[in-house]
């Protein structure tokens, strides 16, 4: 074997464990942005449990205003359909209304302070507003794990990699700019 064959075989050699390097660093990337939305799957899935109880608990006052236990109802159904679908940008739409439903419902509240004072109704504001926090640090992890998977598959060298096994972009979870502005609290409580 004289010499330009075994160079040309330790180019291919190092071009193949090079390519098996980037193609497992890419996968284990992906998996990371599935592993970030599983973790926003279960959270919006315990506050989907949650919500009726909420709604419930409302309920039993009856001039608590049921235009805006309706509102949650269909947002929260809205959320779950974009949730089952894995429907990114729908969930961000569906989100920004429940928050605005949500936000009607702690700001009525205050008109009622006998619900205030009732201890399952503490409990599922505790619990609620626990899991909207859970959901918004689930979700800066999950779009830094699509920013990375974005970046990288387009990224030379490693976009030759992600195009010869068909690696996708996925979609960040925005929402909103609504949902982004500051809260006019004077509206809230007119």
């Amino acid at each position: 074997m004289d010499i330009s064959n075994i160079v040309i075989l330790v180019i291919i050699g190092v071009a193949v464990v090079w390519t098996i390097m980037i193609y497992n660093n890419l996968v284990s990337i992906k998996h990371n942005v599935s592993k970030a939305w599983s973790n926003i799957d279960v959270l919006l899935k315990q506050r989907h449990d949650e919500l009726p109880k909420l709604v419930e608990t409302c309920k039993q006052y009856k001039q608590f205003e049921q235009e805006t236990l309706q509102k949650v109802t269909e947002a929260r159904s809205r959320v779950q359909d974009a949730r089952i679908k894995q429907d990114i940008p729908a969930l961000g739409a569906a989100e920004t209304i429940l928050r605005g439903g949500l936000g009607n419902i702690f700001a009525t509240i205050e008109a009622y302070p006998e619900l205030k004072a009732v201890e399952t109704f503490q409990h599922l504001l505790a619990r609620i507003t626990g899991l909207e926090n859970g959901i918004a640090d689930r979700r800066e992890f999950y779009n830094e794990s699509v920013n990375i998977n974005n970046v990288r598959i387009e990224q030379f060298p490693d976009l030759i990699v992600a195009r010869m096994f068909n690696f996708k972009p996925f979609d960040l979870l925005e929402f909103e700019k609504e949902q982004l502005a500051d809260v006019n609290m004077r509206e809230l409580f007119a």
